[in-house]
């Protein structure tokens, strides 16, 4: 899935610099502001587009495989992809950080080397039992009438299963960078993973055995470029096998992400059967899907999960303080922030969306089905940008307040309806019933997110509410334009035609929701408008 989901592509590390002040509990705070805040995000945004552009350079690499082995790979990647989400990025960084947070110096030292230490024995078991057990998951992933080699399948999962291992250690020096808010070193650590990637696939054959390696070669750049930074910080851990008081905490918050990993991966199974099924879409559609997914990540993990990652910290120190007042202002931002830039886009890929997906015809013979399958399933998955923006933004609160069972039990049933939609109407409705599942459930999942969190804590919605009637209209405006712009130009296939369409037709579309965005007098350009009159 995209990034609400948990994707294929290694999520984002995020960054900024070190701001410290006098923290309530800890001796550190998240000094600053809201200036610091944005300050904070614009260097995730800048560090999440130079993984992302790289990411889709990648995508494009490997796009020059036949359908036959990029159908096996991107069945074989989900296989580490399943298990990584519970032990590295989600459950680490939002059960680790608001512990982390709350002891002194010297505590976080010693709970640093004790939860390195657990996780590098707890992930070679599971990478040991998913070589030997990867019989029986590919089994699983794949429909008994698949469109999809299983042969080729179970060779290229136990080649990446290590995968597991460095994205989980990965994750654990994103933690402890983020935690002290040092985004910019993690924030650019994606970047290693896609150009070390890359040079591989470039050099190596291009055999199914080396797109594996290649993708390893990725997992330990990632890894390998954070530690000069944990150093240079006093942050890197000697891990160690002990105990620590703090860790049954941590260990706590991360129980309960059992139960939305779990559902979660009952959809990503289900959603790789149903993709497989030989009667219901020809081969090439894994691979399209894949194809789909890095745009919608390059855009969420942009616009959406970047912000939400920047303000993590600030939430879990602001909620460490019992500051009630400054975590609703925040949440209040956060919200309008995500929502304002994610609306634009999600209209502008629904109008353009054969036109992004030509983005990965590097040798101008990408397969039709592999074509339709991706834009297909991107103009769906567009519409649920603006609901997923606002799920992103609301979890991260629950997770600050230490209130991971709330939040993990809605996620858990957003899943298990997102699997009843997805049964219910991709078979009806085809590529499209992907995205309008997703958006059916983002929007129900953030109608009871935000009835939990105003039980805690006031928060007015008006503001909201007038944001979005002011933001949505103006993204259609922006969609419309561009595809009637669209209209005008080459249709979509050729990869430079179609970044020309892009440009012109998306540059007059993003023109128009900005011009309106000024003219309505919406807070979120005043900081674009000053700077263009100092300018």
């Amino acid at each position: 899935m995209h990034d609400a989901h948990g994707s294929v592509t290694p999520e984002p590390s995020e960054g900024t610099q070190s701001v410290r002040s006098a923290g309530a509990r800890g001796g550190r705070g998240s000094g600053g502001g809201p200036k610091s805040v944005r300050r904070n995000t614009a260097v995730v945004m800048l560090g999440t587009l130079g993984s992302r552009l790289s990411g889709v350079f990648r995508q494009q690499i490997i796009n020059l495989f036949d359908n036959t082995t990029m159908d096996a790979f991107t069945a074989a990647v989900r296989v580490p992809n399943l298990l990584r989400e519970l032990l590295a990025e989600g459950a680490l960084v939002n059960s680790f950080i608001p512990v982390y947070k709350s002891l002194n110096t010297v505590e976080r030292r010693r709970l640093a080397q004790v939860f390195s230490g657990v996780m590098i024995a707890v992930n070679l078991v599971l990478t040991a039992v998913g070589i030997l057990a990867a019989p029986w998951v590919v089994d699983l992933l794949l429909a008994d009438n698949s469109n999809v080699d299983p042969v080729l399948t179970l060779y290229m999962t136990r080649l990446v299963m290590p995968f597991l291992m460095l994205i989980s250690l990965s994750s654990v020096a994103m933690g402890l960078l983020n935690a002290d808010e040092h985004f910019k070193e993690s924030s650019f650590a994606p970047v290693a993973f896609n150009i070390a990637s890359i040079i591989a696939l470039l050099l190596l054959p291009q055999q199914a055995t080396w797109l594996a390696m290649g993708w390893l070669i990725g997992g330990l750049a990632q890894l390998v470029v954070q530690l000069p930074a944990l150093n240079r910080f006093g942050l890197l851990p000697r891990p160690t096998l002990g105990r620590h008081p703090a860790l049954g905490r941590v260990l706590k918050q991360m129980a309960p992400f059992t139960l939305t990993a779990g559902t979660r991966q009952i959809l990503n199974v289900y959603v790789s059967r149903l993709l497989s099924n030989a009667q219901l879409f020809p081969p090439g559609t894994q691979a399209g899907y894949t194809n789909a997914e890095a745009l919608f990540t390059m855009a969420n993990g942009l616009f959406v999960v970047s912000p939400a990652l920047a303000m993590f910290p600030r939430f879990s120190q602001l909620a460490a303080d019992g500051n009630w007042t400054g975590f609703r202002a925040l949440t209040l931002q956060g919200l309008r922030t995500t929502t304002f830039m994610a609306a634009p886009i999600s209209a502008l890929l629904v109008a353009l969306a054969p036109y992004a997906a030509s983005i990965f015809n590097l040798s101008g013979t990408m397969p039709e089905t592999r074509f339709n399958a991706a834009s297909g399933i991107l103009s769906g998955w567009a519409l649920a940008l603006i609901p997923w923006a606002m799920v992103t933004i609301l979890l991260r609160t629950f997770y600050a307040r230490e209130r991971t069972r709330d939040a993990v039990v809605i996620s858990a049933v957003g899943f298990v309806l997102e699997v009843v939609l997805y049964n219910a109407l991709v078979p009806v409705i085809g590529f499209w019933g992907f995205g309008v599942s997703t958006a059916i459930s983002g929007v129900l999942m953030t109608l009871a997110l935000i009835w939990m969190y105003r039980r805690a804590v006031p928060l007015p919605l008006s503001p909201l509410l007038n944001h979005l009637g002011r933001a949505v209209p103006l993204a259609g405006l922006a969609g419309l334009t561009a595809w009637v712009v669209s209209l005008l130009l080459p249709d979509a296939g050729p990869l430079l035609p179609s970044l020309l369409v892009l440009a012109v037709a998306g540059g007059l579309g993003l023109a128009v929701y900005l011009g309106g965005a000024v003219l309505l007098k919406m807070p979120e350009v005043d900081g674009v408008t000053r700077r263009l009159r100092r300018g």
